[in-house]
C-alpha cells in the first residue's frame, strides 16, 4: 500500500497512474455497451469477434513503431499525446452505424490505445529507475480502478439512454484530470542507456512469462468482450447485471495490484503466478456452473487471480541491461497483445460454431496449462 500512498501524495505520480485509470474508463465504457453494439446492428457473435479483432489489430499495428516515436517525442510528451488520442478517438465505435464503420473506429480506437499503453508504462518505468520508487503495481491497479468506474457506469445506462452522451460524459472526466496533471510528467524522457543492437536474445529468460502474458491478456480480454453476453445470453441474468461481470473482475484485479507489490516482496515471482492462476481456475469453474451470482463471483475472483501478472511482467521488460526500456515494454506488450489480437477471433467462431459456454472452457483449459508451467518452472529453478 506504500506505492498507493505514494501516488495519491504526490502529482508526479498521480499524473501517470491516471494515465492508466483513463484508458480502462474510456474502453470500458465501450465494453459495457458491446451487447448493445451487436443487438442495434443485428450482427453474430462471429462478426462481433472480427469487428474486435480489428481494434486488437490496431493495439498491434503500432508496436512496431511505438518506441521509436515515444524516444524521438520524449516519453513525458508522448504519454500526453496519447492520453488526447484515446479521448478523441472512443466516441467512434458507439457511433459507427455499420459492421464495415464499426472494425475501422474499432482499429483505429486500438492503435491510439497500444500508443498509450506503451508510452505510459515506459513512462513509470523511468521514473521508477529515476526515483528508485516501486509503483508499476499500483499504476496498473488504477488502470483496474479505471475498469472499475466504467462498470460502475454500466448502471447509468437506462440514465443517460444515449451511448454517445456517456461516452462524451467519460471523455471530459478523462481529459479534464489529465489536463490538470499532465505538466507533473509532460518533461520527463528516457534516460539514456549503454546501447546494444536489439536482439531476441536478450529476452530468452522472459520467453515462458511472455506466453503467461499471452494467455493472461488474452483471457483479459476475453471477459472485457464476452462476460456481458455470457450473463445475458448463458446466465439469463437481467440487463441491469449484464455489466456486474466486467464490474466484479475489475473490482477485485484492483484490490489485487494494489496489494501486489508487498506480495510479491514477500513470495516471488514465480509462486504468484501459480497462486493467481489456481484462484483464476477457480473463478472459471464458477462462471461456468453459468449461475448468474456465481458467474459474477467467478469473473471476480478470474480478475484477483491475474492481476499482478501484467504488471511484474512491464516492469521485467523496461530493465533488460542494453535494451531501451522502451523496447522492453513493447516486446512485452506485444506478446500479451497477440492474445488480444488472436482470441476474440478464435472464441467468436468458437461460441458461434458451438457455444458461449465453450469459450470459458478454453480459457480455464488456458490457465491450467500457465499453472503446469509454472510448476515446472519451480522445479526447474529447484
Amino acid at each position: 500500500m506504500k506505492s498507493l500512498k505514494l501516488i495519491l501524495t504526490n502529482p508526479r505520480y498521480f499524473g501517470p497512474a491516471w494515465v492508466f485509470a483513463s484508458l480502462n474508463i474510456l474502453f470500458g465504457t465501450w465494453a459495457i455497451y458491446i451487447p448493445f453494439v451487436k443487438e442495434d446492428l443485428d450482427i453474430n457473435k462471429a462478426t462481433l469477434g472480427i469487428a474486435i479483432f480489428f481494434l486488437s489489430l490496431g493495439v498491434f499495428t503500432v508496436f512496431p513503431i511505438a518506441s521509436r516515436i515515444i524516444n524521438r517525442l520524449g516519453v513525458g510528451k508522448a504519454t500526453w499525446i496519447g492520453a488526447i488520442l484515446i479521448c478523441l478517438t472512443a466516441i467512434f465505435p458507439l457511433i459507427a452505424p455499420s459492421f464495415i464503420t464499426l472494425a475501422i473506429a474499432l482499429f483505429i480506437f486500438g492503435a491510439t490505445n497500444g500508443f498509450t499503453d506503451i508510452s505510459m508504462n515506459t513512462l513509470v518505468t523511468e521514473i521508477e529507475k529515476e526515483d528508485r520508487a516501486n509503483f508499476m503495481s499500483a499504476s496498473h491497479g488504477f488502470f483496474s480502478l479505471g475498469g472499475v468506474l466504467a462498470g460502475l457506469g454500466s448502471f447509468l445506462i437506462p440514465v443517460f439512454d444515449d451511448r454517445a452522451l456517456h461516452m462524451g460524459m467519460a471523455v471530459l472526466l478523462v481529459f479534464a484530470v489529465n489536463f490538470l496533471f499532465h505538466k507533473s510528467y509532460k518533461n520527463i524522457v528516457a534516460a539514456p542507456i549503454e546501447k546494444e543492437p536489439f536482439s531476441f536474445q536478450n529476452f530468452r529468460p522472459l520467453l515462458l512469462l511472455g506466453i503467461v502474458s499471452f494467455v493472461v491478456m488474452g483471457s483479459e480480454g476475453a471477459i472485457v468482450d464476452w462476460s456481458g453476453l455470457f450473463l445475458k445470453e448463458v446466465s439469463i441474468a437481467p440487463e441491469a447485471l449484464w455489466g456486474a461481470g466486467f464490474l466484479g473482475f475489475q473490482t477485485l484485479m484492483t484490490v489485487g495490484r494494489f496489494l501486489g507489490d508487498w506480495i510479491s516482496s514477500r513470495i516471488g515471482s514465480v509462486r504468484i503466478v501459480a497462486i493467481g492462476c489456481i484462484i483464476a481456475i477457480l473463478g472459471y469453474i464458477l462462471v461456468l456452473s453459468s449461475q448468474t451470482y456465481l458467474a459474477i463471483i467467478g469473473f471476480g475472483l478470474t480478475g484477483l487471480g491475474f492481476s499482478v501478472i501484467v504488471p511484474e511482467l512491464f516492469r521485467i521488460g523496461g530493465n533488460v541491461k542494453g535494451v531501451e526500456s522502451s523496447q522492453g515494454v513493447a516486446f512485452i506488450a506485444g506478446s500479451g497483445y497477440s492474445g488480444f489480437l488472436l482470441g476474440p477471433v478464435i472464441l467468436g467462431f468458437i461460441a458461434e460454431k458451438f457455444s458461449l459456454s465453450l469459450t470459458f472452457i478454453a480459457l480455464l483449459a488456458c490457465a491450467v496449462a500457465v499453472l503446469f508451467a509454472t510448476i515446472l518452472m519451480r522445479r526447474k529453478r529447484a
